[in-house]
């Protein structure tokens, strides 16, 4: 086996497993002892463990200044917070949530050390100012088992509407300093959330594995993974939402899915999910839920016409060969076993159509043009991008 050159990115100090969530205040004590407090909605606040919280951070003299994220934040709300706090000698900045909640945390401790707007670091908008790296401390604790968002090194920020865009900050020291994953805290999380940031989870494990930068660590850490959604990614969901194992094995597939896309990228999944989510209020998790089979299915065609001429189409195809193993729990080399596992998850889970989000037939040739392919196995085409949207429309 050749082994060609890679690199691999830096990781969070981990603390994974039930209960951990009651070490919060001893962990942050360990970094800080002022600090801005990001959390989502309500959930935290009516579970009552906002307030067992307040009290374990003033059990170890922590002082907290509180604000919440209800939406994808924008670089507005970045700006908001950032500037609010930028001379309160805030010490670190945590926070408790989903993707979401968890990127806005990453931007605040990046923006609060340095004066002006984060769009102007934005990748792709803003004026393409290069951040110098420097952020305060950063303290991760997921909620939700999807973005793996606790262990990369962007932020991602959009701006919904006609001009809008989703776009990243991005610098290897924004990688969380802490990462805190109990899967107590997934346990009340609806659903339909659950369903979409799982599928979410999956996509990364799945894209990362066949990306063209792809690395020996990667691929072992994202097809062990890939395995555990076989078994737990419709449970978790649906008849065992409230089985704490099941809740872990889908937090530890989604943080390796944050160290597996961190360190190989993604594909056009991922690619779609930047432009749709541009111009569509729709939740990343159900854009990737939705076209990550349409898109399988399409990178198999391709890689079968070119893998005759092609080593590297052979070897994609190898690969999506050993996910239809793992997936599948068969050593059956037909493909078509994989994307029919991936559709029956996506019907047993629910994930909407992209029509449910105001996607309109009319809409799809724009989106395909500003669709990126990413680390995508095999080039598609605009044609091809379209006929995927086609079939989730």
């Amino acid at each position: 086996m050749v082994i060609n050159p890679f690199t691999f990115a830096k990781t969070p100090f981990v603390h994974f497993g039930a209960d951990k969530f009651q070490s919060l205040g001893k962990i942050v004590a360990n970094t800080a002892n002022t600090i801005i407090l990001l959390t989502g909605g309500k959930s935290l606040s009516d579970s009552g463990k906002l307030e067992a919280l307040s009290d374990d951070f003033k059990k170890h003299a922590i002082t907290f200044h509180h604000e919440t994220i209800t939406t994808e934040p924008t670089p507005e709300l970045i700006d908001k917070i950032s500037d609010k706090y930028r001379n309160y000698n805030i010490a670190a900045v945590v926070a408790i949530g989903g993707g979401s909640v968890v990127d806005a945390g990453k931007a605040v401790s990046a923006m609060i050390p340095i004066d002006g707007s984060v769009f102007d670091y934005l990748e792709g908008v803003g004026k393409g100012l290069n951040h110098s790296g420097k952020k305060l401390p950063f303290i991760a604790v997921s909620t939700t088992a999807g973005t793996g968002s606790e262990a990369t090194k962007n932020a991602v920020l959009s701006r919904v509407g006609k001009d809008g865009f989703k776009r990243s900050l991005r610098h290897d020291n924004f990688v969380p300093d802490i990462a805190v994953i109990d899967p107590l805290l997934h346990l009340s999380c609806p659903s339909n959330v659950t369903a979409a940031c799982a599928m979410d989870a999956f996509t990364q494990l799945l894209e990362s594995f066949l990306s063209t930068k792809a690395s020996p660590v990667t691929d072992a850490l994202s097809f062990d993974a890939i395995h555990l959604c076989r078994k737990n990614i419709v449970l978790s969901a649906t008849t065992h939402a409230g089985d704490p194992e099941v809740r872990a094995s889908m937090a530890y597939a989604a943080f390796i899915s944050g160290v597996t896309l961190a360190n190989a990228g993604l594909g056009v999944v991922h690619g779609f999910a930047s432009s749709i989510g541009s111009y569509f209020d729709i939740p990343h998790g159900v854009v990737c839920g939705t076209l990550v089979g349409a898109c399988t299915r399409k990178n198999i065609a391709r890689l079968k016409e070119i893998a005759k001429d092609i080593p590297s189409a052979n070897a994609a195809l190898h690969k999506y060969s050993q996910a239809t193993a793992a997936l599948t729990n068969s050593t059956s080399h037909e493909l078509n076993a994989l994307t029919g596992k991936i559709d029956e998850w996506t019907e047993l889970l629910k994930i909407p159509k992209l029509s449910a989000y105001g996607v309109k037939l009319t809409d799809l040739e724009k989106i395909a043009s500003e669709t990126g392919i990413k680390e995508n196995p095999v080039t598609l085409s605009k044609n091809d991008l379209i006929e995927i949207l086609s079939e989730r429309l």
